[in-house]
């Protein structure tokens, strides 16, 4: 349900005032105080120009030394933050008398020898290993790509397939790929514990990030350059990180990991049918062997095509936000060591409240991938694609129905007072998303197409934030009373979820593969965006009127017209108004995380502003890519 509000509980408007002909900011208004202070984080710096690797030998094994030396007197009790970690190596730095440049290549020397001793505590079994295809040198290299990574061969022309076969032979999964979306999906699955890797600082800042994050032992070797082949690593080094041998962890820092595999964990078949049986019993898609649809009672046949779309892909986010909530309210055991077996002893009662906020963001999916008229989801056909609009529509109800009975059903082993106040915020925020929508929905098909940045910050609001609103509150109130919680909740997730889809729209301009197919898709689908509001506003009265032309009408939108769209923004300064409305609404979210207590749940609100937010800033850079034609209307 990707649905927070910019109403009030009174149901005025929200308060996002226009402050300024440049339409920044956006102010709204003070979070409320509730629940004691805790430590204020600082703003953080930003890094991604600080990556210069020591020159030589000697420097590079001198500060490798000086991290293990810090790294020692760290507390390993939690994970150590983005913005800990530069401010330790700064202060490191500046005692040694060295350039900033080498921020970025120290932070990853250090998070190394922070998690050292866990990663030595897993097995080898246990490990990923991941490796560059950027070692692979241009000349004569006899390997060819699969769609698992590179398919390399012992010839002795590079490092690869030397260090590779040392970690084969010491049972370590081993991946050569660059990047990393897939790592994540491997570590929450269940297959790895802890992951070695080898990559430029680039990689490393994009990949690495996030699975620290989560608090999932990582050790990595920075290249020697960022060149896409024929790079250099020292070698001694990454032999010792494979080789670092099994032992028993001092101290264990809390991770996430174990609620991303419960929240997980929920939707494959078998657990899925265990929480939520089937009422009517028939078989699953997968088991009807080729037959389709058709091999299935036509009663039973909803019920089928529903599980199987709840089983299929996504990140589960919404699940692992109230199984993480309730688990910081009531000690935050499930981060802890010996995490996975306390997570098992939650009742199936609380597992069904968390399902719930995916049936309903499975169901805004059908619906919106209908709207959209999409053709694709999870790698699939989408439903209206496969069975036809009209039972695609069923479907999106069905999963609607079933998001509210997951609750309903509970009152004897949760309370009636608790499952009330769950099921009155869940329809909260089902209304407000549909508000949402239905305004995107409606400006899209309208002929006029301007727009003010308020206008489509309070659709962002309406669509995006009430999901993790939802999942925030229905945690919190599983666990006890909610009222001190329930505003500063939907001001933390009204700003997570404005600032989330800013983002959104500037990777859109990147061609961010997890979301869009080609660069401008945005426009290509005319979705109203606070991009086109900020072009509009920033433009002179002929730059508007040219960026109104070029989506009026009914015609087929070419790359040569995106490309002019992009010029007009960056006249307009679009994209770097847009990454200061994200760095805005961040500091508001990290303002309300500051005061709230317990800590583990200041700690998790932090935890998802750095995950949910993670990806770059400001200008983007031009695809080379085909940018596809599309009708506008």
């Amino acid at each position: 349900m990707d649905y927070a509000s910019t109403t009030s509980d009174s149901g005025q408007a929200g308060s996002l005032p226009h402050d300024g002909p440049a339409g920044l900011p956006y102010e709204e208004g003070s979070p409320p105080e509730f629940a004691g202070e805790a430590p204020k984080r600082s703003k953080r710096r930003q890094t991604a120009h600080l990556k210069l690797v020591p020159e030589t030998r000697e420097l590079r094994d001198k500060l490798h030394a000086k991290c293990r030396e810090v790294a020692a007197t760290l507390d390993k009790a939690r994970p150590l933050g983005k913005e800990e970690m530069e401010k330790v190596v700064r202060d490191t730095l500046t005692e040694l008398n060295l350039a900033e440049g080498y921020v970025g290549w120290m932070m990853v020397v250090l998070a190394s020898e922070f998690w050292r001793d866990q990663v030595a505590a897993v097995p080898p079994s246990r490990r990923l290993f991941l490796l560059p295809h950027c070692l692979k040198h241009a000349e004569g290299c006899p390997a060819d790509y699969d769609e698992f990574g590179l398919e390399c061969k012992k010839c002795g022309a590079c490092a690869i397939a030397d260090f590779r076969g040392l970690a084969d032979e010491m049972g370590y999964k081993v991946l050569v790929a660059e990047g990393s979306p897939i790592v994540l999906k491997i570590i929450v699955s269940g297959y790895v514990d802890a992951i070695v890797g080898v990559a430029c600082l680039n990689v490393l800042e994009k990949a690495i990030d996030k699975i620290l994050l989560a608090g999932i032992p990582c050790m990595a070797v920075p290249l020697l350059s960022s060149d896409c082949r024929n790079t250099s690593v020292d070698e001694d080094w990454v032999l010792d990180i494979i080789k670092t041998q099994p032992g028993q962890a001092t101290q264990q820092t809390a991770s996430y990991v174990h609620l991303l595999r419960s929240a997980s964990s929920m939707f494959k078949p078998e657990e899925l049918s265990r929480i939520s049986p089937r009422l009517r019993g028939g078989p699953k898609l997968s088991e009807v062997n080729g037959q389709g649809i058709a091999a299935i009672d036509p009663i039973a046949a909803t019920e089928a095509i529903a599980y199987d779309f709840l089983g299929k892909g996504g990140k589960y986010s919404r699940p692992f936000i109230t199984l993480a909530v309730y688990d910081a309210m009531t000690g935050g055991k499930g981060t802890l060591a010996g995490g996975e077996q306390h997570l098992a002893g939650i009742s199936d009662s609380v597992r069904r409240a968390a399902m719930s906020i995916e049936t309903f963001h499975k169901a805004s999916l059908v619906h919106d991938d209908i709207q959209d008229n999409d053709s694709f989801r999870y790698g699939e056909e989408t439903i209206h694609k496969r069975y036809g609009i009209p039972t695609a529509i069923n479907v999106g109800d069905y999963l609607i129905g079933l998001g509210y009975r997951l609750v309903s059903r509970e009152s004897k082993t949760l309370g009636a007072d608790v499952v009330a106040d769950i099921l009155d915020n869940l329809a909260d925020s089902h209304l407000r998303l549909s508000e949402g929508q239905g305004a995107e929905l409606l400006w899209r098909d309208a002929r006029d197409k301007r727009l003010k940045p308020l206008d489509a910050l309070k659709i962002y609001a309406l669509k995006t934030s009430p999901a993790f609103e939802a999942a925030m509150f229905s945690g919190i109130r599983l666990a006890g009373p909610a009222d001190e919680y329930k505003e500063p909740v939907r001001q933390f997730a009204r700003n997570l979820g404005v600032a989330f889809q800013i983002l959104n729209d500037l990777n859109d301009w990147q061609g961010d593969e997890h979301n869009k197919l080609s660069a401008g898709g945005d426009i290509l689908g005319g979705r109203p965006t606070v991009l086109w509001a900020l072009a509009l506003e920033g433009l002179s009265s002929a730059g508007q009127q040219e960026l109104l032309d070029l989506v009026s009408g009914d015609h087929r939108m070419a790359g040569e017209q995106i490309s002019r769209v992009r010029q007009l923004y960056e006249q307009a300064g679009v994209f770097e108004k847009a990454a200061r409305l994200i760095d805005k609404h961040q500091e508001r979210a990290e303002a309300i995380a500051d005061k709230l207590q317990p800590e583990e749940l200041r700690r998790l609100f932090y935890y998802l502003i750095d995950s949910v937010l993670d990806g770059p800033r400001g200008v983007p850079q031009t695809q080379e890519r085909e940018l596809l034609p599309l009708q506008i209307k």
